[in-house]
Formats: C-alpha cells, sequence, structure tokens
C-alpha cells in the first residue's frame, strides 16, 4: 500500500497521472485497492493474508487485520486515482479506529488475537488515525449514525507529552527526538485542528509559547552541510579530484576561522542571552527548574559561510544528511507556517545535485541508488519550495492540491451533516 502511495503520489506532483496511465489502469489500481478492504473496516497493507470473506470468522480475523498506515495510504491512494469512496465501508473503518486507541491516547497498528492492540505506542500511527478520521469524519468531525469518535483530548495529550527538552519529538515520550515523528506530532495535530469542530488548542501549534519556538529552533536546526562519512569524503576525493581538495581547504579554512573566533562570539552572545519566563497564565516552568536552566544559556547561532554551496537536513543530531528529512523537517515547518526559517537555495542545490540520480529519482544520500520513498520525499521537498513542473503539495495529506480539492467535494465534507 505504502509503494502504490509513493508511486501514484510521485506521478500526480509530477502532473503525469492521467497522462502516463489509461483509463482502465486507473480503474484497476481501484479495483486493487478495495480488493485490500477488510470487511470489519479499515484495509490491509496487501493482498497475500486474504483468505476470504466467507472463510474469514471471529476468531481467525486477526490473521489477516487491517493495520493502521495500510488504510490512511489506501484512502490517500483513492483519492489521487479520483474515487469518491463510494465502495469504502465508512461506517465501519469509524468504529474500528477507536479500538486501536489506548487509555494514554496513543494509537497502536493492528488488532491482533483477542482484541489486543498490537503495535508500539508511536506517533506515526498517531499520525495516520489522525488523518483517517479527517478523511472520512470531514472538517466537522461527525461521522456516519452518532458512531463513537476517538478520544481527541487524549490523543494531543500524549502527543504533548512526546516533546523533548530540546524541542524535538520523540516516538513516544521519553525517546530521542526524531524528524521523522516530530513531522508526525505536528501532521496529527494539523489534521485535528483544520476541522470546524471544537479542538482543544495545542501550545504546540501556539505561535510564542515556549513548546512551538524551541519546536520550530529544533527543526530549523536541523540544515546540514554534512553529507558524507570521513570514509565517504575520501573515495569523493579520488573521484573528484582538484576541484572537492579545493572546497575542502576551504571548509577547513572556515573551521579553523571559527575556532580562533568562537571564544569572543560565545562571551558576547552570553552577555546578549535572555531568559524568556512565561508567566503563571502561560503555563510556564517554576522559576529554578531545568527548564530556566537550559532556557539560560547563550544562544549559539550558526554562523553565515557562504561557501557552503548544499545543506540537506538530518532526522537527528550529528548525523548525515538524507533526502527523505528535507521532506520531513519542510513538511513539519510548512504547517507551522514556518518555512522561511531553512535555506531553500542550498537545500534545492543538495537535491538537485547531490541525490537527483541520472537514471531519475533520487537516492537516500550521495551515490546512493534511487528508491520510490525517497524520490517521492525529494519531489515533494522541492514542490513546497515552488519548482517548475511540479504541482503543489499538502504537507499533511502529502497529495496535491488536486487531490485535496477532490476531497473536499465529497459529500460529508460538503455539508455539514
Amino acid at each position: 500500500m505504502l509503494l502504490a502511495y509513493l508511486t501514484l503520489g510521485g506521478l500526480d506532483v509530477l502532473g503525469v497521472l492521467h497522462s502516463k496511465t489509461t483509463l482502465e489502469e486507473r480503474q484497476g489500481y481501484i479495483d486493487w485497492l478495495y480488493h485490500c478492504q477488510v470487511p470489519s473496516g479499515g484495509f490491509r497493507g496487501f493482498p497475500g493474508t486474504n483468505f476470504g470473506d466467507e472463510r474469514r470468522t471471529s476468531d481467525n480475523g486477526a490473521w489477516d487485520p487491517a493495520n493502521i498506515p495500510a488504510t490512511f495510504f489506501a484512502l490517500v491512494n483513492l483519492l489521487m486515482l479520483g474515487d469518491d469512496l463510494a465502495r469504502v465501508k465508512r461506517k465501519e473503518c469509524l468504529e474500528w479506529l477507536p479500538s486501536l486507541q489506548r487509555e494514554d491516547g496513543s494509537f497502536g497498528e493492528t488488532i491482533g488475537p483477542g482484541g489486543t492492540i498490537e503495535g508500539n505506542r508511536d506517533l506515526r500511527y498517531c499520525c495516520c488515525a489522525s488523518g483517517i478520521r479527517y478523511i472520512l469524519r470531514g472538517p466537522y468531525g461527525k461521522g456516519v449514525d452518532d458512531v463513537p469518535d476517538i478520544d481527541v483530548s487524549g490523543l494531543i495529550t500524549f502527543i504533548e507529552r512526546c516533546q523533548n527538552y530540546d524541542g524535538g519529538m520523540g516516538e513516544s515520550p521519553f525517546r530521542e527526538s526524531h524528524s521523522g515523528h516530530t513531522y508526525c506530532a505536528v501532521g496529527s495535530l494539523h489534521f485535528l485542528h483544520q476541522g470546524r469542530g471544537k479542538i482543544p488548542s495545542s501550545p504546540l501549534l501556539s505561535p510564542g509559547s515556549r513548546s512551538f519556538e524551541s519546536l520550530v529552533g529544533w527543526l530549523a536546526s536541523r540544515q546540514t552541510d554534512r553529507l558524507l562519512g570521513e570514509c565517504d569524503k575520501d573515495e569523493e576525493e579520488d573521484e573528484d579530484g582538484e576541484e572537492d581538495e579545493d572546497e575542502e581547504q576551504e571548509d577547513q579554512t572556515t573551521d579553523g576561522q571559527r575556532i580562533r573566533d568562537s571564544g569572543a562570539e560565545v562571551q558576547t552572545r552570553d552577555r546578549e542571552a535572555r531568559l524568556v519566563t512565561e508567566d503563571e497564565s502561560g503555563n510556564g516552568p517554576a522559576p529554578g527548574s531545568i527548564e530556566d536552566t537550559i532556557g539560560a544559556l547563550p544562544f549559539l547561532a550558526p554562523e553565515a559561510n557562504e561557501g557552503i554551496s548544499w545543506a540537506g537536513f538530518n532526522g537527528r543530531c550529528n548525523k548525515l544528511a538524507d533526502t527523505c528529512y528535507s521532506f520531513w523537517n519542510g513538511a513539519a515547518l510548512m504547517m507551522l507556517d514556518r518555512y522561511s526559517v531553512i535555506d531553500d537555495v542550498r537545500n534545492r542545490k543538495y537535491l538537485l545535485g547531490k541525490t537527483q540520480h541520472l537514471v531519475g529519482g533520487f537516492g537516500k544520500g550521495v551515490g546512493d541508488s534511487p528508491d520510490l520513498l525517497h524520490s517521492y520525499f525529494g519531489l515533494v521537498s522541492l514542490a513546497f519550495q515552488g519548482e517548475e513542473g511540479l504541482a503543489r503539495v499538502e504537507p499533511a495529506l502529502v497529495a496535491t492540491d488536486r487531490t485535496v480539492a477532490h476531497l473536499e467535494s465529497l459529500p460529508w465534507w460538503s455539508s455539514d451533516r
């Protein structure tokens, strides 16, 4: 289901989904997607576990389960193909969705034997669950025949608990900050708050709050010019010759200048640092807390370096740049309306000059072979920057404006009933 999503989405962003496929082919894709629908609600990841509706019972259904990510991707695939979702078991799916939510507000992936919730407490499942709710309940969140909704407040509370001291979001509470999970946290809240229903607000979406500003700062700090490991650098020098040696010498000179200037700069920034303390009504940390101590540390802004040509994004501190993180970080900043904090010019050079492959598509990193995931997210990242020839993309559904307009034309979207 994910491979279908990446393929169809890539063709749609390129504006060729309908010109490169026939009507008969698209109908075949739609029929395949519905073949993956589970009678009790939701979609399976591929038809290989389907042992037939006539053989399915309450006892063996756990071995052919619907799962949260596949259901989200299936719905978006159908929308991209122009389907009206009339064959989707909407009521059953909306009844199934709350059964995957745990008491702490998180979501699992599937329902296992005995009705147990399988899968980690993971922001990825939370994002897909929020997306399913968004698509099938519409902007008013009313659903079908008074089917109970998920625990929205509990989900928001769980998401907020995943934020770390550095501003980023972990897979679950107390896990390392990671760009993919940060995107999923922001995407979940984006889905929940885009509708017209009454949803509890979150400081993660509130400009000026400590949670929001530290989140934006962490995302912005993921942009890096560290593209290769040490062994990879040696190989690139051998292949590229004198030009890279000159660039390396320039980088060494710049680094040396940084070291010589760092002492004075730190002293200056120490004097300029100010602790931003929220009042009691802003739910800020108590004076003398660890949050105050962290907030009082000097802010070391990155130095301007016109010699840097390529600057992609990583997913965690001290990691190499990776094509897909241009998307995970960029899309989160798009939803937060803070995309302008990144250097999109150097990100574009990184994608087109370093990870785009000569046969087409994008690889994970410099010199890597292209694959569907990195190709799609590379295209979407460029679409965010207005790259010529690419359609506009909505960052939560990760689908084109054409697909979003089709979603909003569905009956439960076009009215408040």
